[in-house]
């Protein structure tokens, strides 16, 4: 059995962390580290998890205890990802970090991006990896297959909608309850700070041409789609689209194309690793409708299929839940 170590264990990615994690079949949980709740019990912090009769440890608990072959996954920022993992990968283990400290290639170093759906042979031989959140993921879906068609793109455009969850669980005026309810908020009009790792990864894959990403809070607690505009130079068919999405997706175990014209239905994500993927077409114009549970494919749940890659696993194991659509 291999033992998985939380740092930053007090957040929503942590939450769905320690319930993905407790129900794995060949993963334990170790040390859930938290410098702002040491101590205090998980069902305390999490009251949707009143099974777990554990204690959040406090700061260096981890470090104290890691040994080789543990993962170890750091959900508690950059600074504390940049300033620890040498540690941990010197003591043998295994990092998934969760924030943004190693995805950009000049941050990088042996840290593998950790899209699955395109890095999976490099996920598997990796040490560190370095996975990518919500707003990321929901855009690569529906940009990497797309590399055939290049040429004939001018333009896209990425207009994303991400629940409040995404902001993260500190208390901020701008995320409670009664600034958003009621209200659909853009955000970053002047550029995001994960829209360097969209052109990064799109480019990667083939893509050259200029994207704008437009990132909206919208009054929901989880849960993320990204309307993503192909805005031609030549023609480009949803059918040309449909069938390479169905070629590069044929593997992978977590995403469905639908085939008939159909938005996906965010509920229906809530609490998997699962990505729906609609396509449209109007006036000339492709559109790709890419939907995540934020904190599921978004965050934890693609964490727990990097995992399950770099220990030799079924990249599905213990990810096969499903929710009922409400």
């Amino acid at each position: 059995m291999i033992t998985a170590h939380i740092i930053g264990a007090s957040g929503y990615a942590a939450a769905e962390l320690i319930r993905l994690i407790d129900r794995h079949p060949s993963v334990a949980l170790g040390v859930l580290e938290s410098r702002s709740s040491a101590g205090v019990a998980v069902a305390d912090v999490f009251p949707a998890l009143p099974h777990l009769h554990l204690e959040l440890d406090e700061g260096g608990t981890t470090l104290a205890r890691v040994r080789a072959d543990d993962v170890v996954f750091i959900a508690g920022g950059r600074d504390l990802a940049r300033e620890q993992t040498p540690a941990f990968l010197a003591a043998g283990a295994r990092v998934i970090d969760l924030s943004d400290a190693f995805r950009l290639e000049e941050h990088a170093g042996e840290a593998v991006f950790g899209f699955p759906e395109r890095y999976r042979a490099q996920i598997a031989g990796a040490r560190l990896v370095a996975n990518p959140g919500c707003y990321v993921t929901a855009a690569l879906l529906a940009l990497v297959p797309l590399a055939p068609f290049s040429d004939r793109i001018a333009t896209v455009v990425i207009d994303a909608k991400s629940g409040v969850t995404g902001a993260g669980r500190t208390p901020a005026a701008a995320s409670m309850f009664a600034e958003v309810d009621g209200d659909v908020r853009a955000y970053g009009l002047t550029g995001h700070r994960h829209g360097p790792e969209i052109v990064q990864e799109a480019r990667a894959a083939g893509i050259v041409a200029p994207i704008v990403f437009s990132p909206h809070v919208v009054p929901l607690r989880r849960g993320i789609l990204a309307d993503v505009y192909l805005i031609p130079k030549a023609p480009l068919t949803r059918a040309e689209v449909l069938a390479a999405y169905e070629r590069f997706y044929g593997a992978s175990p977590f995403v469905t194309v639908f085939r008939d014209i159909r938005a996906p239905y965010l509920p229906a994500l809530e609490g998997t690793n699962d990505a729906h993927l609609g396509v449209a077409e109007r006036e000339g114009v492709v559109q790709v409708l890419s939907a995540i549970d934020n904190l599921g494919k978004g965050a934890a749940g693609q964490a727990v299929q990097n995992m399950n890659l770099m220990l030799g696993l079924p990249e599905e194991l213990g990810l096969d839940a499903r929710t009922i659509a409400r």
